[in-house]
């Protein structure tokens, strides 16, 4: 699907503000709330637009902690990365994971309540999967910038 100006429009206010109405982005764009409508149903056909969330601050459910933990496996068969894969996407307090080139396989942003929440993660959770050759934890002072917002 081609996105042109209009689809662009749209989602920049449903990226900055997912509760405004139909009607608010079709005042601000000139069009009939029904284009609008339309317009937003075709892009979630598409796959555009993903789903809606609600952005919470981590700090306010004592998940201020992040940690950002380069992984190594000890081997690369397809197998051993599946597993581990699925073994992330079982633990809570990973939020993302990255696969990446480098020294260092996997990237995971960790959300945890303190150093020793963290401690307890790794040490219960993380390093118990058998296939992590090796972990290096990053933690963080500031966020400098956050931000969902694709700029299109």
């Amino acid at each position: 699907m081609k996105i042109d100006e209009l689809d662009k429009r749209i989602l920049n206010h449903l990226q900055q503000d997912t509760k405004k109405t139909n009607k608010e982005i079709s005042n601000d764009l000139g069009l009939s709330v029904t284009a609008v409508y339309e317009r937003i149903r075709k892009l979630e056909r598409e796959g555009i637009i993903s789903k809606y969330v609600a952005l919470i601050h981590p700090e306010s459910v004592e998940r201020g902690f992040m940690v950002l933990c380069q992984i190594k496996l000890i081997q690369h068969k397809k197998d051993f990365l599946n597993r581990f894969e699925k073994e992330i996407n079982g633990l809570p307090e990973v939020i993302e994971c990255l696969h990446v080139s480098g020294d260092f396989d996997y990237i995971l942003k960790v959300l945890v309540k303190d150093m020793d929440a963290y401690r307890e993660f790794l040490v219960t959770k993380l390093t118990t999967l058998d296939h992590i050759g090796s972990t290096k934890s990053i933690f963080t002072i500031n966020k400098v910038k956050q931000s969902t917002f694709i700029s299109l």
